[in-house]
């Protein structure tokens, strides 16, 4: 089984848990583990969230909250999920972040829930991060969409 969706997202908070509930709907109808579905669904609303705090200008123009791409693909045993912005690009954190702070966690949240990920640049020096991550798929017992 194989289904993708994508979506263009303006830069507000409220776009967030859209997407969020969205790939869990996707996930339960397509019978992955909830484990699982909960796992990505945190990682990508992580990954959604830093496109709506830093995914543009400082000041977008006439009042424009800007936009972002969420991409989800399951391709047989495994999920693969991208986020690409258009702001000022990836740049590395000197020293992640404390267990304490507020601020800053998002991307350790992703790469500790994901099995494979990559934070970089939109190529072409456009501007814009990407950020993507893929997880191998466990499926219900009861799944009706499963070849076996």
């Amino acid at each position: 089984m194989s289904m993708w969706w994508s979506l263009h997202l303006r830069r507000e908070a409220a776009s967030v848990p859209l997407a969020r509930r969205l790939l869990m709907g996707t996930m339960e109808t397509a019978g992955v583990d909830p484990d699982v579905s909960y796992d990505l669904s945190v990682a990508l609303s992580e990954a959604c969230a830093n496109a709506v705090e830093h995914g543009g200008d400082a000041v977008p123009p006439e009042g424009a909250a800007g936009a972002y791409r969420v991409t989800a693909y399951l391709d047989g045993e495994k999920c693969h999920i991208e986020v690409a912005d258009s702001g000022p690009g990836f740049v590395p954190a000197a020293q992640p972040a404390s267990d304490t702070a507020e601020h800053g966690r998002g991307l350790y949240l992703i790469q500790e829930l994901a099995d494979h990920v990559h934070f970089g640049n939109k190529p072409g020096g456009r501007g814009g991060t990407v950020i993507s991550f893929d997880k191998i798929l466990k499926w219900r017992e009861d799944t009706p969409l499963v070849t076996a």
